[in-house]
C-alpha cells in the first residue's frame, strides 16, 4: 500500500471539517428541515472547494441527513414525529443496555464532571436549549462510549440525532430538562449498579417520550 500523498491527506482533513461544520449546522438547526442545499453556494460559505463540500454532502445523505429528491436536488431531512418516535424506541431498546455496561468503564473523574455540569445546569433555574444540549450531549455520548461497545455508541448516537433536531424544530428555544432522571442515572453510576443504571436509563426515555407528546 503507497503512503498517503500530501494532497491526498489535506482533501480528507478538508472533507472532514467540512461534514462536521454541515452537520452541526443541520443538528443546531441551522440548516432546518426542508432546506435546500446549494453546494456551490455552502461550498464559498464555508470557503472550501467544491470537492470536499461534495464529500461532505455525499456522507451526510449516506447518513440520511439530506435527502436527494432528483439528480440535482438535495434537501435536509425533515424529521417527522413518526422518525422521533421510532429513534425513541430503538434508544429505549439499546441505551439502557449501554448505561449498564458503562458502570464498569466510566471513571470516577468523568462521574464527577457530569455531576458537576448537572449541577451547573440546574443553578441556572430555566437553562437555555443550547445548555440542554451540551448537558444531554456529555451525558449520553459519555455513556455510550463507555459501553465499549462501538456498535451500540454509533447506533445511539445517529439516533440522538433525530431526537435533538425534532426537539429542536418543536420546541424552539426551550428545553425539556429532565433533572431528577438524570440524578438517578449519575447515582447508579456513582454507585456501579448496573441494574439501577439500566432502569434509570429505561425510565429517563420513557420520561422524554412522555414530555414531548404532552407538550407537542
Amino acid at each position: 500500500m503507497r503512503p498517503d500523498m500530501p494532497e491526498e491527506g489535506k482533501h480528507r482533513k478538508l472533507a472532514e471539517t467540512t461534514y462536521h461544520r454541515l452537520l452541526d449546522d443541520i443538528l443546531s438547526c441551522v440548516l432546518p428541515g426542508g432546506t435546500v442545499i446549494q453546494e456551490r453556494k455552502l461550498a464559498l460559505a464555508l470557503g472550501v472547494s467544491r470537492s470536499p463540500m461534495r464529500a461532505a454532502l455525499n456522507r451526510l445523505e449516506g447518513e440520511g441527513m439530506l435527502v436527494r429528491l432528483n439528480e440535482r436536488l438535495i434537501v435536509v431531512r425533515v424529521i417527522k414525529l413518526e422518525d422521533y418516535l421510532h429513534s425513541l424506541d430503538v434508544r429505549a431498546l439499546i441505551e439502557p443496555q449501554a448505561a449498564e455496561l458503562a458502570t464498569a468503564n466510566i471513571s470516577n473523574e468523568e462521574v464527577r464532571r457530569i455531576e458537576q455540569e448537572l449541577a451547573s445546569l440546574e443553578q441556572t433555574g430555566s437553562p437555555t436549549m443550547k445548555q440542554h444540549w451540551e448537558f444531554d450531549d456529555l451525558l449520553h455520548e459519555t455513556l455510550a462510549e463507555k459501553s465499549g461497545n462501538p456498535f451500540l455508541e454509533k447506533t445511539i448516537n445517529e439516533m440522538r440525532r433525530y431526537t435533538k433536531i425534532f426537539e429542536q424544530q418543536a420546541f424552539p428555544g426551550r428545553g425539556l430538562f429532565g433533572a431528577s432522571d438524570h440524578r438517578d442515572l449519575i447515582e447508579a453510576l456513582k454507585l456501579r449498579d448496573g441494574k439501577k443504571a439500566y432502569a434509570s436509563m429505561a425510565q429517563h426515555i420513557r420520561n422524554v417520550r412522555k414530555r414531548t407528546l404532552a407538550s407537542y
